[in-house]
């Protein structure tokens, strides 16, 4: 399972991570926009962590790029606001699959990309 996590929050990318090392996924993070492209030009990924407000970048710019260059990648957005708590978020990108709190349980985050990765 081969996951990309995308998070401005170092603390937050690093404890997504670790968790999901310890069940054998093997795990790339990005922390901005311009990093996230160039490993989506470089590696395959079965999904995709995405904190829907990066701090340097946009991160519906990363899963349009997613859409295109990895088609089969499943995005959880997550974040710690408000915007697109409507749902609307999946009208924005055809490649989202969940849309969570950035305080859901790692644990929690974890089944989940664990479930959207053996569905791709």
């Amino acid at each position: 399972m081969n996951v990309l996590i995308v998070e401005s929050q170092d603390h937050l990318g690093a404890l997504w991570q670790r968790h999901l090392e310890r069940q054998g996924a093997i795990v790339s993070r990005a922390t901005s926009q311009e990093d996230a492209i160039a490993s989506l030009y470089s590696r395959d990924f079965d999904v995709i962590v995405l904190d829907l407000v990066l701090e340097q970048g946009s991160a519906l710019a990363v899963s349009d790029f997613a859409s295109y260059r990895r088609p089969k990648a499943r995005v959880i957005f997550v974040t710690n606001t408000s915007f697109f708590s409507d749902g609307s978020i999946f009208a924005h990108s055809p490649n989202a699959c969940a849309f969570v709190q950035s305080s859901t349980p790692p644990e929690d985050l974890a089944a989940m990309i664990e479930h959207y990765a053996a569905a791709r």
